[in-house]
């Protein structure tokens, strides 16, 4: 199969594999009494986060560290800011109280422990991965129980999902969520492929690719998710699969990884410029989401971080 073609395949999966992971997990919410909100942020997010938990445990078990770093890196950076901002564009992004106050702040927290631990101990080693997978689990444990004790579903989002439940049985919406997982999987597989054989053509290192072709490749699942329910008018859906996605992308993709196998950076780009580039992006993503009109990404902010986005990867190659 010519890469092009691996490509265009991944893309159409990848797409249908989004709508059937929405259509799965906004039943299941209703069924779980949690909101959508903390179904992106947890079931959706960590779905669409395996195509990086694939790609960066085969690069660390090839020997290819920074794959595995610039992997995680450029899909947090690629969701922050082009993933969101091309959702923006179709509809303007509405941020939750509880993504302002809670989520969005274990992101960045998140974030700068992930700093920190590359900059103290040049890479990640295996008793940090222990330590990220354990607080990934303290957090979500947490958000599911606080989701269910308050109750977070709005009167709006009731309806829907009691319309959309009395459509999907409890089986109905397990095999959805499998069945997009295994397609985004597999989608995945396609467009990675496709993208590094035509990225290796122009001989671009590895840490280049990672954080530029690969990182776009493995962030198309939270794309095409984040798009259809935003078509869905899926507001939480939509932006908790982002914010989750990055969550689970530090705490369970390099968790998992460094368990298997610890990681050492190897490219010292990755330190001076790829994760400095993250940090400052998230912290930038607060501010535009509260100025000048509080928890609203609308279409105009929306094309400014795609802008940005455009404005990293150009200097990732000038560079």
């Amino acid at each position: 199969m010519s890469p092009t073609i691996s490509l265009l395949l991944g893309l159409l999966l990848l797409f249908f594999g989004g709508e059937l992971l929405v259509r799965g997990s906004v039943a299941l919410a209703l069924k779980m009494r949690i909101s959508t909100l903390v179904v992106g942020m947890t079931v959706v997010s960590f779905a669409t986060s395996a195509p990086e938990l694939f790609v960066s445990l085969q690069a660390v078990l090839n020997g290819s560290n920074d794959i595995a770093f610039g992997n995680v890196i450029g899909s947090n950076i690629a969701n922050i800011t082009l993933v969101l901002g091309v959702t923006a564009l179709i509809f303007r992004v509405k941020i939750s109280d509880q993504t302002a106050t809670l989520n969005y702040p274990v992101l960045l927290l998140a974030s700068l422990i992930f700093g920190a631990v590359l900059f103290y101990f040049n890479g990640i080693p295996q008793e940090v991965g222990f330590l990220f997978i354990f607080l990934l689990l303290l957090f979500t444990w947490l958000l599911i129980s606080k989701s269910r004790k308050e109750n977070l579903k709005s009167a709006t989002d009731e309806d829907k999902l009691l319309e959309e439940a009395s459509l999907d049985s409890l089986f109905k919406s397990l095999f959805f969520l499998i069945a997009g997982i295994l397609v985004l999987k597999f989608g995945a597989d396609y467009l990675v492929d496709g993208t590094i054989a035509i990225a290796k053509k122009f001989e671009i290192s590895e840490r280049v690719i990672a954080v530029t072709v690969v990182a776009i490749g493995t962030s198309i699942p939270e794309l095409a998710t984040s798009i259809v329910a935003a078509l869905k008018k899926e507001h939480n859906l939509a932006v908790g699969n982002l914010i989750g996605s990055n969550i689970f992308n530090i705490g369970s993709v390099l968790g998992l990884t460094s368990i298997i196998k610890p990681i050492l950076i190897t490219d010292s780009n990755i330190l001076d410029r790829d994760i400095i580039w993250m940090l400052v992006f998230a912290l930038l993503v607060l501010v535009i989401s509260l100025i000048p009109k509080k928890n609203n990404i609308t279409n105009l902010k929306g094309f400014l971080l795609v802008f940005l986005y455009s404005v990293f990867i150009l200097s990732t190659y000038i560079n």
